[in-house]
């Protein structure tokens, strides 16, 4: 008995020590707010301009980047017609045959220079900031023209420095670091929603048909 309230009590301190972290690195998150929703306002004006956003991640960043996509091509909030996501991980003949014919490092490299078109905009989600694919990612975009942000943990990091704009938390946990990263991809997509709102609005008074509008 004693050593199961041993083990209960040190499972409450570890979830306790939890809790504590992310609520230090979440009273510092204010600045992530801002860039969050700065991306979101011109995601909205890319995708409604017929852009593509290209997500990719590795383990718990891939699940979360393609939880970003997912509320692309569905919805997060209002009902509105869809754009166009691709997370880059999620195909998986084309991952593998591209990790076995030219290595890890090209798996995300390579769909974005297949995919990527000048304007579109890449998000790659990365704890660390240290992934090598990823890394490669961010450079190959940047070559095609697609606007390159990476949400990442603490700078500095590699992802960060060759990324054209970074998200970074601020904390030296990993689950932390996923756990903001969840509340910035959804804050991105408020924001955008709220700026899909603000032009169909300012179409309407102008007596145009909002482009991004569901079909009835």
């Amino acid at each position: 008995m004693t050593e199961l309230l041993s083990a209960t009590a040190q499972a409450r301190a570890t979830a306790t020590a939890h809790v504590q972290a992310l609520a230090r690195a979440l009273a510092e998150f204010g600045p992530a707010t801002e860039i969050a929703t700065d991306w979101g306002i011109r995601l909205a004006g890319a995708l409604s301009s017929g852009s593509r956003l290209l997500v990719a991640g590795n383990g718990g960043s891939a699940a979360q980047a393609q939880h970003l996509s997912a509320e692309i091509v569905g919805r997060y909030g209002p009902d509105r017609a869809p754009f166009s996501a691709v997370a880059l991980h999620s195909e998986p003949s084309a991952l593998t045959a591209i990790l076995n014919d030219y290595g890890v490092e090209e798996v995300f490299a390579r769909q974005v220079q297949a995919h990527g078109r000048p304007g579109d905009v890449c998000v790659l989600m990365s704890t660390s900031g240290r992934s090598p694919n990823l890394v490669a990612a961010a450079v190959r975009a940047r070559a095609c023209g697609v606007r390159t942000w990476a949400m990442t943990g603490p700078v500095p990091n590699p992802l960060a420095e060759v990324a054209e704009e970074v998200l970074p938390i601020r904390s030296p946990a990993t689950a932390t670091v996923q756990e903001l990263h969840l509340v910035a991809l959804h804050l991105v997509c408020e924001a955008m929603d709220a700026e899909l709102s603000r032009q169909a609005m300012a179409g309407l008074a102008e007596g145009q048909a909002a482009p991004w509008q569901p079909t009835p």
